[in-house]
This record gives C-alpha cells, sequence and structure tokens, in this order.
C-alpha cells in the first residue's frame, strides 16, 4: 500500500515542502531513497526501535521511502516522526480518520517514542501556510515557535503515541494559538541595561547616538576600563525597535540555526552577537556540509559587536568585508548554494596598543617603539574604510563616577534617533536600491541627498588637506554628516555638521599611532 506523507526541508533560511512516499508491499528490506545524508539514513534503526517499543510491528516485507524532489539533499533527524508514521500507515496498521495529507508532519524520535526539537519549525509553518495546508504537527518545543504564524493549525505532540492516537481519531492534539503583535509589543522596549547608567563619556554618547541614527559601523578606541563594552552592549537599546517584519526574519534566521531552544517566542529586540576572538571564518560567515547561518547572519537587523578587534584573525576579519556591503552571505558548494542575509551594524573595540595605555593621560605606555602602528596594521584599511566612526574613548573621570549628575535615559535618546530614521525612511521611500539608511548610500545618493553650502564644502577641503585625511574618508564624512544634520532636522549640510563629522575619522589621519592627542 502507498502512503503519502508531508514533511520539510529548510534550505537556507526557507522551507521546502518535501513527500515522502512510503510503498510497503512484496519482498524483503528497507530502503530509503530520494538523496538522505547519513543522519537521515540512520532513522531506520530509530524508526524500527520505535515502532517496536509502542506496540506495533516493523513490516518485513519490502519496504520503500521515497523523498521527493530527489535532487534535494536531505540532513537531519527531523523525518523521522514522518517516516514512522507513513510506514504505519501503509502497512496498514492504522487506519487514519484524520487525514495526513492535510499536515506537514516534522519530528525527532527518541528510542522510546518521545519527540525531540528540530531546527527551523518557523519557516516550515510559514511555508506549510503558503502552500495551502490545514496545520503542522511538531514536537510540543517547537510549537510555540511556529505559532508564531496566523492561520495554521499549530499542533504540538511530547511522543510518538499522541500523533498515531491523533491520526486515528482516538485523541485530539490542541492546536497552540500565539498573540505575536501583543506579545511582540508588550516586550519591545523592555530592555535590562539602559544608557543612563553611563556616567560621562558624553562625547562617546553623543557618536553612539549618530551611529544608532545612522547604521553607521563604529569602532571605539580606549585604554582598558574606559567603557567600551559598556557602551557597545547599550546601544540595542537606543536603536529603533524591530518592525513585526524585522521581528519575524530575524526570528526565522535563529530558527534555522537552532538558537531558539530557550527563547520559544519570537525575538523582540534588535540581535546583539558578539563572539569570541578565536571565532573560525565559517562561524562567523556560516557553512558546513549543510550551510547554517554564522554570527554575522545571526546578528541581522541588529549588532555584531567584535571586543579587542585586532585579536581576531585577519582572515576571520577578511570575510566581513563583502557582507558589510551587500548585506547577504552567499555560500556555495558543489551540489547547491545558499544565501543568508546579514545586514548588521558593526560594532567594534580595541585597545590603543598591546598594553593598552597609549596615550593614557596618567599611565605610561609600556610598547617598545613601532608596536603601536604594529598592532594597529592587524586591521586591514579595506576593513576600515568600511568603518564610518572612529571614536576615541578616555578614562571616565572620578568627579563622573561619583557625581549625582541625571544622565539622559535610553528612551529619550531612541526618540531622537527615531525621529532621524523617519526622515531617512521618507527620503529612500521611493528608491529601487532598498536603502533605510545612511550608511547604505550609494555614490549617487550621496550626490542626490548630501547637498553642501559653500561654507561648508571649503570647511571640508580645507580638512582634507590640514589632517591629511585619505580620499576614503571623503564619503564616510559625508554620511556621518547627513545623520548629524537629520538628528537636527536640517535638509542641507552646514559647516557645524561637517566639522563635527570630522572628529570622528581618527583612523584616517596619517601618523596616527605617532601623534600626540
Amino acid at each position: 500500500m502507498l502512503t503519502k506523507i508531508y514533511g520539510s526541508a529548510v534550505h537556507g533560511v526557507e522551507a521546502i515542502t518535501i513527500t515522502i512516499e512510503v510503498n510497503v508491499g512484496q519482498g524483503t528490506k528497507f530502503f530509503l531513497v530520494g538523496l538522505p545524508d547519513n543522519a537521515v539514513k540512520e532513522s531506520a534503526y530509530r524508526i524500527e526501535t520505535v515502532i517496536k517499543n509502542t506496540g506495533f510491528k516493523m513490516p518485513r516485507l519490502r519496504t520503500v521511502v521515497n523523498m521527493a524532489p530527489a535532487d534535494i539533499r536531505k540532513a537531519g533527524s527531523a523525518y523521522d516522526l514522518p517516516i514512522a508514521t507513513g510506514i504505519l500507515a501503509a502497512s496498514r496498521q492504522i487506519t487514519c480518520a484524520v487525514s495526513p495529507e492535510a499536515y506537514v508532519i516534522m519530528g525527532e524520535l527518541s528510542l522510546d517514542g518521545t519527540l525531540r526539537p528540530v531546527r527551523g519549525a518557523l519557516p516550515m509553518a510559514l511555508r506549510a501556510k503558503q502552500e495551502g495546508f490545514k496545520g503542522i504537527v511538531l514536537p510540543k518545543q517547537n510549537a510555540g515557535e511556529a505559532a508564531m504564524v496566523e492561520g495554521l493549525d499549530v499542533l504540538g505532540a511530547g511522543h510518538f503515541s499522541e500523533v498515531v492516537n491523533f491520526l486515528e481519531g482516538k485523541a485530539e492534539l490542541l492546536p497552540v494559538k500565539g498573540n505575536v503583535p501583543a506579545d511582540f509589543l508588550h516586550h519591545q522596549f523592555h530592555f535590562d541595561i539602559d544608557f543612563d547608567e553611563v556616567k560621562g563619556q558624553q562625547f562617546v554618547k553623543r557618536a553612539m547616538e549618530i551611529a544608532a541614527a545612522g547604521g553607521h559601523n563604529i569602532i571605539l578606541i580606549g585604554p582598558p576600563g574606559a567603557g567600551k563594552t559598556m557602551l557597545a552592549k547599550r546601544l540595542p537599546t537606543i536603536l529603533p525597535p524591530l518592525s513585526l517584519a524585522e521581528a519575524l526574519e530575524s526570528t526565522k534566521i535563529h530558527s534555522v540555526a537552532g538558537k531558539l531552544s530557550g527563547h520559544p517566542g519570537m525575538i523582540v529586540h534588535r540581535p546583539f552577537r558578539a563572539p569570541h576572538h578565536t571565532i573560525s571564518n565559517y562561524a562567523l560567515a556560516g557553512g558546513g556540509t549543510i550551510p547554517v547561518p554564522g554570527e554575522i547572519s545571526l546578528a541581522h537587523h541588529g549588532i555584531l559587536f567584535l571586543d579587542e578587534l585586532p585579536e581576531y584573525r585577519r582572515s576571520a576579519l577578511e570575510v566581513l568585508r563583502q557582507p558589510m556591503e551587500e548585506r547577504k552571505v552567499t555560500i556555495a558548494r558543489a551540489a547547491l548554494s545558499v544565501e543568508f542575509p546579514a545586514g548588521f551594524m558593526l560594532v567594534t573595540s580595541m585597545n590603543p596598543c598591546p598594553c593598552g595605555y597609549y596615550n593614557h593621560p596618567e599611565k605610561e605606555c609600556s610598547c617598545p617603539p613601532g608596536n603601536v602602528q604594529h598592532y594597529l596594521n592587524k586591521l586591514s584599511g579595506p576593513l576600515l574604510d568600511r568603518i564610518d566612526l572612529h571614536i576615541e574613548v578616555t578614562p571616565v573621570q572620578p568627579a563622573d563616577i561619583t557625581g549625582k549628575a541625571v544622565e539622559e535615559t535610553s528612551e529619550i535618546i531612541r526618540r531622537r534617533v527615531m525621529a532621524a530614521r523617519n526622515i531617512q525612511l521618507e527620503r529612500f521611500a521611493g528608491d529601487e536600491q532598498m536603502v533605510h539608511c545612511n550608511a547604505h548610500m550609494n555614490n549617487r545618493q550621496l550626490q542626490r541627498h548630501c547637498r553642501l553650502e559653500p561654507a561648508a564644502r571649503q570647511l571640508l577641503e580645507s580638512a582634507m588637506k590640514r589632517l591629511q585625511l585619505s580620499a576614503r574618508a571623503y564619503d564616510r564624512i559625508l554620511k556621518v554628516s547627513r545623520t548629524i544634520a537629520d538628528l537636527a532636522g536640517h535638509a542641507e549640510l552646514g559647516t557645524h555638521h561637517i566639522a563635527e563629522a570630522i572628529q570622528f575619522r581618527s583612523l584616517d589621519r596619517e601618523n596616527w599611532a605617532r601623534r600626540t592627542f
């Protein structure tokens, strides 16, 4: 007898419906075809044990399981449940009162029949709804994640026998309901940290506000204990909140990567990823035999924070260059090519030298001559070219730490940031390049939207010569100036906008490491 069960395969961050055809007929042996990987092939042993342990019999007839389309590799153990269900239906050990063809069924089986969670439940549910399935049957650990998709019955089960009883009509699996908009809006502005906890550092806070308003990449340079990491961790609290579409896309990426085990609901805050400096190229960009998202994709719509930037492998840092420009990662293999989104803000920090105290106002630098420049040379020019703001962070003064001055909260700063972002959304509304913030403007857009007053143009030309700024700094200064003007609500770029932007390009100045601040 031939039975069809529908499953799902994750390709990149999207899902593809898989038809699992099971035929039990005359002959012997078990055949699993359709380009399965080793994990899928090993499912035969798990499935046979589960069927026996739940009171059924593994058919001793010729059993053929075909997973179509056959040109797409099937990976992982999530096909255990649909294959086991199909075998019971095809061998007529169960009579289905509920049509299994109306549901997408996925889940990994333990030997006792317990269902284990799977990756990619959210894209699977989205695909099931798109293709008109009535519902999706998943392990109960994934039900909350899949319930974000409205208009689809999401049935969570804890044991193989529960799925069998549901198909036979002996028991019900109650759909899991989720109120996504209400939960999303309720938690959107709840943070455990706030900018008012940072004492002093007004110059750096201003730079962080500009970076958030324009989506600019930023590097913080300063001695240990100056507050670089503390400031970076609070940057998400002043960014505009995720839209529902952005939150859904971020959640899909984390679902595919298997990062939602302790977070079954939708991601409501902009991601903040801070990988250790020992991270490999593949962990940063994504990869594997069956490619999964890396850190730069997990930071999509959020922040990728690289602390102590010169300590990272140079090859790993060079991986960032193309995604920073194109806002996507393409991973090519012999049999497939996968594209992951990678629209992130890069926030980095570093000490000015190996000992950390170069140009410290009170402590002496112990580095040998030339070591400061050698330390800075670990960062390639093309990478620094993609960082808009270079901020020198000085130690916090004792009076600021012990003082009782009231600092601005993240909410107050966020309001100004959102006002500037709304200006940019209107500016780029009819643009075909899908630009949403000033940091992503190309040369043509710079000429169109960055009109300089005559005095401002003269100031910029003079600064380029006097401060020995590189040519690559020109576009970055214009982008940052455009954001500063947006924060002030000005249409044209004046001298004060250009002047403020110029001071954020420290690393473009020649002989920076030999200069006395």
